[in-house]
């Protein structure tokens, strides 16, 4: 079953975002991103970590965080993508297929 990267982009860094939250914010966040694990089931293979940029010459929006989930296809991955806490607090997320390396 073909597995996906999910990165989490906001205007702002997750060292920021979290430098200017309440104990209570972050605590709605994180009920909320859990809320979202509980759903998505087995699809989230790793629930992923935050991220803080260290050098990004992409330039654009920061990865604030990532996730890896597993779906058989896009109608599938969509449906537990609905609804994600990161989109509804107006961050946007970005998809990429891993690939199998060749060979291995």
């Amino acid at each position: 079953m073909p597995k996906y990267l999910i990165l989490y982009r906001s205007d702002q860094t997750m060292g920021e975002q979290m430098g200017s939250s309440t104990p209570e914010d972050m605590k709605a966040s994180m009920d909320a991103w859990n809320a979202w694990a509980g759903k998505a089931g087995s699809a989230l293979v790793d629930f992923g970590n935050p991220t803080n940029p260290v050098k990004d010459a992409g330039g654009g929006q920061p990865v604030g965080g990532y996730s890896i989930l597993e779906a058989t296809d896009a109608d599938q991955l969509d449906q537990v993508l609905e609804g994600h806490p990161h989109a509804a607090q107006g961050g946007t997320i970005a998809v990429y297929e891993i690939m199998p390396m060749p060979g291995m």
